[in-house]
């Protein structure tokens, strides 16, 4: 079994576990088989990256220094077609109810970006697939409620503690909630959510999932402790930084890797050695940053590729093939199958979450032959769904406007095939407009 050989103590890594032969069991009414060898598992979210501005994606011109996360990624897998959703609830959203938007309702981050008290969460799935034989929690954002500082618990997350809401206005003042009670705190938040991330790890007697879900680099755009990034002696003013963004947002990004880098350094390293990693961007990059092939217009809150593809990258003990990448569709939904199967559960698929663990040995070939994401927004012209295949990819807006693409031949869209269609376009065309119409329906 691969175990992590960088300098750097930690494994990255999704993967397929190895499953014991022992008789299954059932719990809650679904059949499961019990891991011998149970793992933790750490799914890491940094908030507003696409995968022009991430190493190992050979778009973008700058590139934060990110050495743990590289070092992973090593040993790991690298997904080039992962999509997440244009903003910030609605992925979280997908990750944590296994549901498109259309399903669990959250498709913004206003009036749709509450979900519902009563969705079945991963966390109760965990519970269900392992006979409550793993800890678990919420570290960070959360952002899927507002000014109910009990929802995560209420909604079976076994601790909760960070932000409620999806901004902070300083990143050095901010609104901390734990237990239930919301108190200012001064502490920057970068550095909390980790050290409360340690804390929670090291507490545990059982198996565990950590959920950390990071800010950075979400706006405001600053500087980070020195101490944190590598982007050198930059000027701290706002007037500096509204002129060129691009560094600031760099050394955030850095600041991520620098407290996953100290998450590693504080977990004895045979719990590490037994650690899934996961590592994902919740949306495309602001426009402020984004960087060519992508355009402002067409980064984050948006259905272009700049505003849902972004970096997925799983790595650590159990999987099969150093520094590989898949090309194969694969969503943040997906991500709740994908847990529960390496978790023991013999399910591959829960409502529109496919598992891709079997991508992660080999043993199984992708499921997924479609990706789909959308967005509200209340110029219609924004708001709507995309849908794509391995080749073809479809934006639908609400206010009527409609883009196809070969992703193949033009994978940064700027040809829009819609009024010149050939007839392999219009076959691609109606499978689209067909499973788009199955999802929705």
């Amino acid at each position: 079994m691969k175990r992590f050989k960088s300098a750097f103590p930690i494994v990255l890594l999704i993967t397929t576990l190895v499953l014991t032969s022992c008789k299954d069991d059932k719990v809650d009414g679904e059949w499961f088989t019990p891991v011998s060898n149970q793992p933790n598992i750490l799914l890491v979210i940094a908030d507003d990256v696409g995968i022009e501005a991430f190493p190992g994606y050979n778009i973008g011109a700058v590139k934060p220094n990110m050495p743990h996360l590289e070092a992973l990624a090593k040993d790991g897998v690298t997904f080039d077609n992962f999509w997440s959703y244009p903003i910030c609830s609605p992925t979280r959203a997908t990750i944590l109810s296994g549901k498109y938007g259309y399903n669990s309702g959250v498709l913004d981050v206003g009036a749709f970006g509450t979900i519902k008290a009563d969705e079945k969460t991963l966390h109760q799935h965990i519970d269900d697939i392992t006979g409550n034989a793993y800890s678990h929690s919420i570290i960070g954002k959360w952002h899927l409620s507002t000014r109910e500082p009990n929802r995560p618990t209420q909604m079976g997350i076994g601790y909760y503690a960070g932000l409620l809401t999806g901004a902070v206005q300083d990143y050095n003042s901010w609104q901390f909630t734990e237990n239930g009670q919301t108190t200012t705190s001064t502490e920057y938040v970068t550095s909390k959510f980790t050290d409360l991330a340690i804390d929670w790890i090291n507490n545990q007697d059982k198996p565990w999932f950590c959920w950390l879900a990071y800010t950075a680099p979400h706006t405001p755009f600053h500087l980070p402790p020195d101490s944190m990034h590598a982007q050198g002696n930059l000027p701290s003013d706002q007037a500096s930084i509204d002129a060129n963004p691009l560094p600031y947002y760099m050394a955030m990004i850095e600041s991520v890797d620098h407290e996953l880098g100290r998450i590693m350094d504080n977990i004895p390293s045979d719990e590490l050695d037994n650690t899934i990693i996961i590592f994902i961007g919740d949306n495309g990059s602001p426009g402020q940053v984004v960087q060519a092939p992508f355009v402002s217009n067409k980064a984050k809150g948006t259905l272009y590729q700049g505003g849902i593809n972004t970096p997925l990258i799983v790595s650590g003990v159990g999987i099969d093939g150093a520094s590989s990448r898949e090309a194969a569709l694969v969503g943040s939904v997906d991500l709740f199958a994908t847990i529960g199967e390496l978790l023991g559960s013999n399910a591959t698929q829960y409502e529109d979450s496919y598992s891709f663990a079997g991508l992660l040995d080999n043993s199984r070939s992708d499921q997924r032959a479609f990706n789909y994401s959308e967005v509200h927004n209340d110029a219609p012209n924004r708001s709507g769904y995309t849908i794509r295949n391995s080749t073809y990819k479809l934006i639908e807006f609400d206010g009527g406007n409609r883009r196809f693409y070969n992703l193949n031949e033009d994978p940064y869209e700027l040809n829009n095939l819609i009024n010149n269609l050939s007839s392999a376009d219009q076959k691609a065309l109606s499978e689209l407009e067909d499973e788009a119409a199955r999802i929705r329906g």
